[in-house]
């Protein structure tokens, strides 16, 4: 059987994890810090957990100097769950800051831009909760697409004359990195060049991002012009299983109190309300205990250890360019396609290709990989090819043996 350090992991999700912290993890399950109870067995309410929950935020703050004027949870649900409650959310906030009366109530528009198929889901999700409760009645919200790249496979980001904002929208969302075809908005490009316009942005529109597999790994660009970021922890921070929200104060918003004085809300599911999360400091029901303590782990890992966040970005850039490099090399010889044709638009954390030839071609480079202890290398089911996911765990050294065996493969 392989060790664990015979092992490469490019999972696209859940991903890898430092072994250091896997082994801490460990203990912490069986006897958390000598008390003679595993961190599962504790009281989610109690002084241990409580200090464990509140150092994640302190280092989360720290970590991506995130300002006072944003709160930070701990949830369930995962990005899909935020798919639903950031426009639930939202919708109230907005109706809050337009307060006509039932009659003269006219849905918002709700803006997406579509860059692949988490972007697709968040907006067909928007459109379901959005529609109206029964005949004769209006809609909630009007989910629109403000730029889309379906066309082209989502294979590149949208031009700054593709996006069309509303200027009265509920708010804007986008997804900053999606996984399943290898598309990321780049860090340091302005909107001429792939950037998200930010500057286009109308004055007043709430900024919604989905972080989830980018989450922590280099800064958030223009961190204030966001209203709400969110991301599942399961890239870059911790296990599956807690999401983490970073909200901006003026959005807690009492939800029931806005619907029962203006109406025209859907119901909002309780744990779903970031007010209630925040006055009840993420407990008010049982948090994912252990998810959030080894994601604890992990931050704490993070800062002493990789330098902060300006240590991830740089590691994250060389592992990305030395993989890209290697595949423009093979897609020179014609032995390799990178899937993602703007390379302003190509993911550091999930890079996807093809081995040129037939089927037969790239299932002989997995098996080959497989037997070199690279794993999970395999393109998502709904598009195929391979996927190397280079999330913070993933060791540059594993990303080097992998262009060793592409380069072999490839006869380069």
């Amino acid at each position: 059987m392989p060790t664990r350090q015979q092992v490469h992991n490019f999972a696209a999700g859940p991903s890898p994890l430092p072994t250091n912290v896997l082994e801490e993890a460990a203990l912490g399950l069986l006897n958390y810090e000598d008390i003679g109870m595993g961190i599962c067995e504790l009281s989610h309410r109690g002084k241990e957990f409580k200090a464990v929950i509140e150092g994640a935020e302190a280092d989360l703050r720290e970590l991506l100097q995130i300002p006072d004027n944003y709160t930070v949870l701990f949830t369930q649900g995962g990005g899909t769950g935020q798919f639903s409650a950031t426009v639930l959310n939202l919708l109230a906030a907005h109706r809050q800051a337009h307060p006509v009366p039932a009659e003269e109530f006219k849905p918002p528009i709700l803006d997406y831009v579509l860059t692949g198929s988490w972007s697709s889901k968040a907006y067909a999700e928007a459109q379901r909760l959005c529609a109206a409760p029964f005949p004769n009645c209006p809609s909630f919200g009007e989910p629109r697409i403000a730029a889309s790249t379906k066309s082209s496979s989502w294979t590149r980001l949208p031009s700054k004359d593709e996006y069309k904002f509303s200027k009265d929208a509920a708010y804007i969302y986008y997804c900053e990195n999606e996984t399943i075809n290898g598309i990321q908005f780049p860090h340091d490009k302005d909107s001429e060049e792939g950037g998200f316009p930010f500057d286009l942005i109308p004055e007043g529109v709430n900024l919604v991002a989905d972080y989830s597999s980018s989450f922590i790994s280099r800064p958030i660009k223009k961190f204030e012009k966001h209203a709400i970021i969110y991301a599942g922890a399961q890239k870059n921070l911790g296990p599956s299983g807690v999401t983490v929200l970073i909200i901006r104060n003026d959005l807690l918003i009492d939800t029931t109190k806005i619907q029962n004085e203006l109406g025209c809300l859907p119901c909002l599911p309780i744990t779903y309300e970031y007010k209630i999360l925040s006055d009840n400091k993420s407990l008010y029901n049982t948090p994912p205990t252990f998810p959030i303590y080894v994601s604890a782990l992990v931050l704490k890992h993070l800062i002493k250890n990789k330098g902060g966040l300006k240590g991830l970005e740089d590691i994250n850039r060389e592992k990305s360019q030395l993989l890209y490099e290697t595949l423009e090399k093979a897609e020179k010889q014609q032995k390799a396609k990178l899937v993602v044709r703007d390379s302003n638009a190509r993911s550091w954390m999930n890079v996807t290709f093809n081995i040129e030839g037939d089927s037969e071609k790239e299932k002989k480079f997995l098996e080959g990989a497989e037997n070199k202890g690279f794993k999970q290398l395999k393109g998502h089911r709904s598009v195929g090819g391979i996927r190397a996911s280079l999330y913070n765990a993933v060791a540059f050294e594993s990303v080097k043996l992998l262009c060793e065996y592409i380069e072999e493969f490839c006869e380069l």
